[in-house]
């Protein structure tokens, strides 16, 4: 019984996440968000590198802005993963089918991170291609994994900002406010040893602050694992977290009679 129920539950979760990323990839937005936009941040930070003679460093530059799209991508994923629903009236839908309001919801949240390995590619490709950015990661099979690990905790962090939008149906405009922000608070664009001691906290409880550092330790020398597992724990938080505020909000906004308001 446990291990047919866990084969289903896989199934639909790999069917949501495949049929995802197929439609997410036709979105000329996403394609802006997870190609156009890194490769154009990365270049600046190209160029500020070379500047200060200090190439060797491209390839932090270039991972920091492929995690930048990353974010972006999740952002703006799951913060219009409800209202989408609600304006093509499938919401009512997705909500009253046999599975879960988590299994159907989870798939497009990790989707949308994923998307944004695009972002990964892009830079990489563009640094080596246009400013002769050497690709020699100190440990290769360590930066996959850490790939692996910062999309799947981005994409259940994105699964708790998706949680709170059943409820608020404008709740999706905090997305605006949320890019830049995390952007400094992780680590992302400046080290965090810039950023003044009370920023540091907020960025501990936030997977691309260790995503980040998975996978530039991965690719230029040091531990990877640290911001393997904190990854892996912070994914495991925000499922717990994602989960428990999906049920409640989805009853509230039962109750309230807002479920569907567009």
């Amino acid at each position: 019984m446990a291990r047919s129920r866990v084969r289903r539950v896989s199934r639909i979760l790999a069917s949501g996440i495949r049929f995802h990323v197929k439609s997410l990839s036709q979105s000329n937005f996403f394609i802006l968000v997870s190609l156009i936009e890194p490769v154009i941040f990365a270049s600046i930070a190209f160029y500020m590198f070379r500047a200060g003679g200090r190439a060797p460093t491209l390839l932090y530059a270039a991972l920091g802005a492929g995690l930048m799209g990353i974010w972006s991508s999740t952002l703006f994923g799951s913060g219009g993963a409800i209202q989408w629903q609600r304006w093509q009236g499938t919401l009512e839908l997705i909500v009253v089918v046999p599975p879960p309001l988590l299994q159907v919801l989870l798939p497009l949240t990790v989707a949308t991170s994923a998307i944004g390995l695009y972002s990964i590619v892009a830079t990489l490709v563009w640094g080596m291609a246009f400013f002769g950015m050497p690709l020699q990661l100190m440990h290769p099979f360590l930066f996959a994994i850490g790939l692996v690990a910062t999309v799947v905790g981005l994409g259940l962090l994105g699964l708790v900002l998706a949680s709170t939008f059943v409820l608020y149906r404008n709740a999706n405009a905090l997305s605006n406010l949320l890019e830049y922000p995390v952007w400094l608070t992780t680590g992302v664009l400046v080290p965090l040893s810039l950023l003044p001691g009370w920023t540091h906290v907020i960025g501990w409880a936030l997977a691309p602050t260790w995503g980040i550092r998975a996978l530039r330790t991965a690719a230029l020398g040091g531990d990877p694992w640290v911001g393997i597992a904190m990854c892996a724990l912070l994914s495991c938080i925000y499922l717990a977290v994602g989960s428990l505020c999906l049920r409640h909000f989805e009853k509230l906004a039962r109750e309230r009679g807002t479920l569907a308001l567009a």
